[in-house]
């Protein structure tokens, strides 16, 4: 089970995501509350471990934007939200097909939960420059961090059928509390989390944090257990 504890806004908190065993943390590029500048990032990111992912959450930005922002900071994976270009990720993917010494960046489109979520799946398949999509929720105003669950029962489907072997992030509305049911319900690859384990807006609450990532990873053993004696 992959775990991310997104839209870190200090060291200390990306400290205390990597301490209590996640394997990536995110930094918000975008109009947020949490938003960070590159230069507030590089500050951070060369004192975490080499071993967990830096991840860029990007909406709209430019090619451009986004290069800059993986080289100036170090990061190792980006997360699109709502890009209008096509061919973002592909050319992401290009740039950074062979970085000396580097591992490969990660890529991950954003699809939002709507009605047609299958349709979107059905689309992301086909994109062989990601590496996963990360389902969140929206509101009018937010694109993500809303704090606010999409479907999971009526997604399930969705998750279990047409993109089965797509790597698979649930985001939304997660908490200590309910990722456990998030994991049995939906069966992903990964959850992602930024509100549901804050202390105050942009403070991350250490004892949620630990909680999260312990509550994930027992939850997917007990998913892999279930599957098991299924098959």
């Amino acid at each position: 089970m992959w775990v991310k504890i997104c839209a870190n806004t200090n060291l200390e908190d990306a400290q205390l995501a990597a301490a209590a065993g996640a394997d990536a943390v995110g930094f918000v590029f975008a109009e947020s509350s949490r938003r960070m500048t590159p230069v507030q990032v590089r500050g951070i990111t060369p004192h975490l471990p080499d071993s967990i992912g830096k991840y860029g959450v990007f909406v709209d930005a430019p090619f451009d934007e986004i290069v800059a922002a993986v080289e100036e900071c170090g990061l190792t994976g980006v997360q699109l939200h709502a890009s209008k270009n096509a061919a973002l990720a592909l050319k992401l993917r290009e740039r950074f097909s062979s970085r000396p010494g580097r591992e490969r960046l990660g890529i991950l489109r954003v699809i939002h939960y709507s009605q047609d979520l299958q349709a979107q799946l059905r689309e992301a398949q086909s994109d062989t420059a990601i590496d996963g999509v990360l389902i969140d929720s929206r509101t009018a105003n937010l694109l993500g961090g809303t704090g606010t669950r999409f479907h999971w029962h009526a997604a399930r489907s969705s998750f279990s059928g047409v993109a089965s072997h797509l790597r698979l992030i649930a985001a939304g509305g997660l908490n200590p509390e309910n990722v456990g049911e998030a994991i049995a319900t939906l069966r992903t690859w990964g959850v992602d989390v930024a509100t549901g384990v804050e202390a105050s807006p942009g403070k991350k609450d250490p004892a949620k944090v630990k909680a999260f990532v312990e509550h994930a990873r027992i939850a997917a053993h007990k998913a892999k257990l279930e599957e098991t004696v299924e098959v």
